[in-house]
């Protein structure tokens, strides 16, 4: 298995420079005109309708708990980045000493697209292709081996599904609690 997640990473790490594009993904949040955009997108989302505020808030909580899982991988099982042990990466975004376990960016990307898609439908497609290309210029940028990168993706997909069906069962409970303070409505009598 190792040595396919090798050769899989050493053929993404080595595309030529016209894929250069692709590390705007792993580098994005850096940018600040990058933020204001997404701050502005889930402002609007939050006061636009319900569904899309409980979008919004869905995939803010999915992205924080997807992170956070992703942390806890690197902090209880370190591993090694592909430029800390292999020689000839090709780094494009600079080396960190912190372990790439599992890849927060894919994971967090991932978790935002699962949570637009069961709460959007179609319209949570294009984060689909923004987790794609995101999990890609990981490898890319060779800050992530390929296994690293489908564990973050497994991370951001368990993060967003504990948000969703969670948010779920406690409306649920908060619909039957209201159900049962309603007074129940007595028929005139005739």
């Amino acid at each position: 298995m190792s040595g396919l997640n090798e050769r899989i990473f050493r053929a993404i790490n080595e595309w030529p420079d016209s894929f250069a594009p692709l590390t705007f993904f792993s580098i994005a949040l850096n940018q600040v005109w990058v933020k204001v955009i997404l701050g502005l997108l889930v402002v609007g989302m939050i006061v636009a309708n319900t569904r899309t505020r409980t979008a919004a808030i869905q995939a803010l909580l999915s992205v924080g708990l997807a992170n956070l899982t992703t942390d806890q991988f690197k902090h209880f099982l370190p591993m090694n980045r592909p430029y800390q042990e292999l020689a000839g990466v090709m780094d494009r975004v600079g080396a960190t000493n912190n372990p790439g376990t599992a890849s927060a960016h894919t994971a967090n990307m991932t978790a935002v697209a699962f949570v637009f898609c069961y709460q959007l439908g179609w319209w949570g497609s294009p984060w689909v292709v923004i987790a794609i290309l995101t999990a890609l210029s990981r490898v890319y940028v060779g800050a992530h081996y390929p296994y690293q990168v489908v564990l973050g993706c497994a991370c951001g997909i368990v993060a967003s599904y504990l948000v969703t069906k969670g948010w779920e069962r406690i409306q649920a409970k908060r619909s039957s609690v209201l159900v049962s303070e309603t007074p129940n409505e007595v028929p005139p009598e005739n």
